[in-house]
């Protein structure tokens, strides 16, 4: 084993993008900017319990998404699953992510001796560690990987942005270079910068 994570690791000096963790070796997708849109829900939402390695969140914003759920479970990481670890989330704290759908369970998934460990149930979602699928979310503002951020920095240095913009993003409204420029400037300029665009998007579809 020892030896197998040795070799990973040498594999991730030598191409780019490449990381490994203790049982994953995982290609980095891109920021959330770049990810979202392949995933099947991407959600507001409050960490509200915990077990083993799955978490449920209250959602309280869908951005996208087929859920007409108001809580949804959310599997992390166990094994070599390449996902997020679950002490990243505690309770009551508030994110922004972008989930896949659990469409089937792989053979040996579920274990009875540990229920709290699972790659878990069809209809529930997981969230990756490969890219920057989640954002740390403090009342109205979100930080993380956003847009063009470096490799593997969940939490890289940049201006909060206004959770509305990132709305206004995941529904193709503002354009990634629009959301670039938000994580350098002022909230408060932020929301007249999204308000000027919405309206002369409306006025131009009219």
């Amino acid at each position: 084993m020892r030896v197998l994570l040795q070799i990973a690791v040498l594999v991730c000096t030598l191409v780019p993008g490449l990381t490994a963790y203790a049982d994953c070796t995982c290609i980095w997708r891109g920021s959330f900017s770049k990810i979202q849109a392949a995933t099947d829900l991407v959600v507001s939402a409050t960490v509200v319990a915990s077990s083993g390695n799955s978490i449920d969140l209250a959602i309280n914003r869908q951005l996208r998404g087929d859920n007409h759920l108001e809580r949804v479970r959310v599997w992390l990481d166990t094994g070599d699953l390449c996902r997020a670890e679950a002490g990243t989330f505690e309770l009551n704290t508030q994110w922004v992510m972008a989930l896949d759908r659990i469409e089937e369970v792989v053979a040996g998934g579920f274990n009875p001796s540990t229920p709290n460990l699972s790659y878990g149930r069809v209809g529930d979602f997981s969230l990756s560690r490969c890219g920057g699928y989640w954002l740390s979310q403090t009342e109205n503002l979100v930080r993380g990987n956003l847009t063009g951020g470096p490799r593997w920095e969940m939490l890289p240095k940049m201006s909060p942005v206004l959770l509305d913009l990132v709305a206004a993003y995941v529904a193709g409204d503002i354009d990634e270079a629009a959301l670039k420029e938000a994580g350098r400037i002022d909230p408060a300029l932020q929301e007249l910068m999204l308000q000027t665009r919405l309206h002369l998007r409306k006025q131009y579809r009219e």
